[in-house]
């Protein structure tokens, strides 16, 4: 079958699931804006990325402005595909930047699966969690038009997915019915522990599992995932455990949130602040590094910190559990979906930076007394996440029960849109779909 994704930054969370379409010997092409990805068995094609500086706009209209601008440019290039006579028998895509808007006016017939990744919260999010920085949506009129884009995404795609409950439940109550729950899966079999792993450090120094190794990981250094909080924390640390070696892993850029203020970098400015209190012959910024190397780090660590806003949930944090790692992780909603305090991982309020090195410290002196801590975060992962076992499997299910035998000019889209098929239905055993108040297994 013919299935049509897009991302704009191939192939954001749909690799794991792309590549076990192309092995299956499915035709796949892939929308996104330029980047340097590639896949084997994917035709990639690209629109352009928004340049545009200054919108002479409402200040609360420019992010649906930028959506608009982006849904329109995936719509050109699915009207190119359309007229070469290319017709998918499904679409999947990433509807916050605006990306899915307008794929429906073009493939009309075809069922679109949307990712609803994040619906924006005056209270109880992210937004003015985080006294010292403030967020550039603290207006709760320019939130709501934020969240048009969810809204308009919503009512353009046929289904929708969401890879936590918690994510979900940020959703109004009455879309719920329409977006899965489900995991984009970890690979269990490949991301799991190793005694014998080594991990080299800038200066050459080899470190392993028999030595006092905290970590922290993050794609960028920034406040949304706590760098601050945790780099607070080490002056305590490094004093307490003098055989202590402290790795960290990101780069100095920003995901999430307003950037560092100009010229300056997050990890400039804690050093600033911590001059004279850490040791840094022994924290060690390794940027960002290739996975193999990373999941050799997360093998040999004997702490790992995750810190995180209420905020999406990082795929670091899951592969954490499946390489066995204690994780020390905030006590945040999407964080303690997963990490049940005291059982497979230590919970740790965000902004406590005594309690977090305390927590860090305990690990480094006494490590076999989280023996327990650590299988049961392997056994969470595995059971809850694996890739192939489990959720690949969740995902052709739902991929095969929206496309059906593909798109048909007999088929009445619209009603399976609008109600709530046979497969989706949560009073169902070996359901989808589970409710926000019950565990999740995704």
């Amino acid at each position: 079958m013919k299935y049509l994704f897009v991302h704009q930054n191939f192939p954001g969370q749909y690799r794991h699931l792309v590549q076990h379409l192309v092995a299956q010997g499915h035709e796949v092409t892939f929308i996104t804006q330029p980047n340097n990805n590639a896949m084997p068995g994917v035709t990639k094609l690209v629109y352009p990325r928004d340049t545009r500086q200054a919108l002479h706009c409402h200040a609360y209209t420019v992010e649906i402005d930028r959506a608009i601008h982006a849904g329109a440019a995936v719509a050109d290039v699915c009207r190119r595909l359309r007229e070469e006579g290319y017709r998918p028998g499904l679409v999947v895509g990433h509807s916050g930047w605006g990306e899915t808007l307008f794929i429906k006016d073009v493939f009309a017939d075809t069922p679109l699966l949307a990712n609803f990744e994040f619906f924006y919260q005056l209270q109880g999010g992210d937004v003015g969690f985080d006294p010292e920085y403030a967020s550039s949506f603290h207006d709760p009129s320019k939130l709501r038009a934020r969240n048009a884009v969810n809204l308009l995404a919503y009512d353009a795609a046929d289904w929708g997915h969401a890879a936590t409950a918690w994510q979900r439940s940020l959703y109004p109550a009455t879309m719920h019915e329409r977006i899965a729950v489900l995991h984009e899966g970890v690979d269990t079999t490949r991301i799991c522990p190793n005694p014998r792993a080594a991990f080299t450090l800038p200066s050459g120094r080899v470190l392993t599992a028999s030595d006092e190794v905290v970590t922290y990981v993050a794609r960028n250094l920034e406040p949304y995932r706590g760098f601050h909080v945790f780099m607070r924390s080490l002056p305590a640390v490094l004093r307490r455990r003098p055989r202590a070696q402290v790795v960290i892993v990101g780069g100095d850029g920003v995901s999430y949130g307003a950037p560092a203020p100009p010229d300056a970098s997050f990890r400039e400015l804690l050093l600033k602040e911590l001059q004279g209190e850490l040791d840094l012959r022994r924290v060690h910024f390794t940027g960002q590094i290739a996975h193999h190397l990373y999941l050799d780090l997360l093998r040999i660590s004997s702490a790992h910190v995750y810190l995180t806003y209420p905020f999406v949930l990082s795929w670091s944090f899951i592969e954490a559990l499946a390489s066995g790692c204690l994780v020390i992780g905030s006590a945040t909603p999407s964080v303690l979906e997963v990490l049940r305090d005291g059982v497979n991982g230590i919970a740790v309020d965000f902004f406590d930076t005594e309690a977090l090195a305390g927590h860090i410290v305990a690990a480094l002196a006494a490590p076999r007394r989280y023996l327990r801590l650590r299988e049961a975060a392997r056994r969470t992962a595995v059971s809850q996440f694996d890739l192939h076992g489990l959720l690949l499997p969740r995902w052709m299910k739902l991929l095969q029960d929206l496309a059906g035998d593909g798109p048909s000019r007999d088929r009445n889209v619209t009603s399976m849109k609008r109600s709530k098929p046979n497969w989706s239905d949560a009073r169902q055993e070996g359901s989808l779909f589970r409710g926000t108040q019950e565990k999740t297994n995704y």
